[in-house]
């Protein structure tokens, strides 16, 4: 009696675990059965990712995202392993963060969009209007300060050195016609900036999400042909990962570039 009890038991035992381990098997199914955690400013990045997350569901794929208003954190994040993946920086800015954080091992694994960088201002309709010695906020993250530097020189404001490019500070300024007075900011602080400086330099996420509209209300913007794309970044390796790939591939689809030239009519471009 007791060796049919011990075999019921082994058989029912069998049964179980077979049952639990079903999922690692596949069980009969293609999805992958995973949960990625992404970290993300709020606009337009969050907002692409809550786009896909029905699509990355039919995949077996359950998106989290994590929202962050800053450029330090998201990193940081990712590489203590509290996230898979970041989604708010171009490959210039991790390029910078990763030189002065060496320990962290981050990988581009994919372009996503364009935001065009804008000048902004509650106090003036046009840049011929900006009066000598006025205040200009920019970034104060290297990699966008030098891009807003850029910009300036593009609308004609100041002159850089000569063969300076994204890394410009504000000690290559080389001409300086109307005496302007660089203020460097936190780039998510640069649109609350707005009521106290003449102008301000303000990447697209933190303008659109102060209300701000880069193709109606900006005095000056980039071109299409900036090469600062926004990028996923992960940990050196996972981009390898099934449904890191998988996750590439989704958010690189024609849908979500169709809802980005709908959604931001111009403001974002895609990049691929």
């Amino acid at each position: 009696m007791k060796k049919k009890l011990f075999a019921m038991l082994g058989i029912a035992a069998t049964l179980f675990f077979t049952g639990c381990g079903g999922g690692d098997n596949g069980g009969g199914s293609d999805k992958t059965n995973a949960t990625l955690k992404i970290g993300a400013t709020p606009v337009p990045h969050a907002e692409i990712l809550e786009e896909i997350k029905p699509d990355l569901k039919e995949k077996g794929i359950t998106l989290e995202i994590v929202e962050f208003n800053d450029y330090v954190q998201p990193n940081i994040a990712l590489n203590d392993k509290e996230l898979d993946a970041n989604f708010f920086q171009h490959e210039p800015y991790l390029n910078d963060f990763i030189k002065e954080h060496k320990e962290m091992k981050l990988k581009n694994a994919g372009g996503v969009h364009v935001e065009p960088m804008g000048i902004y201002s509650k106090k003036i309709k046009d840049l011929k209007e900006l009066p000598n010695g006025s205040q200009i906020a920019i970034p104060n993250d290297p990699t966008n300060g030098g891009r807003a530097l850029l910009l300036l020189q593009k609308a004609g404001l100041l002159k850089l050195k000569d063969g300076v490019k994204e890394t410009a500070t504000i000690q290559d300024i080389a001409e300086n016609p109307k005496t302007l007075i660089i203020q460097e900011v936190e780039a998510a602080q640069l649109p609350r900036t707005l009521d106290d400086v003449d102008a301000a330099i303000i990447n697209t996420n933190f303008a659109m999400n102060a209300d701000l509209n880069p193709m109606k209300d900006a005095l000056f913007i980039e071109d299409k042909t900036s090469p600062y794309v926004n990028i996923v970044v992960v940990r050196d390796g996972d981009e390898k990962r099934p449904e890191i790939k998988t996750l590439i591939e989704v958010i690189k689809s024609d849908k979500v570039k169709k809802f980005i030239e709908e959604k931001y009519k111009g403001a974002i471009v895609p990049a691929f």
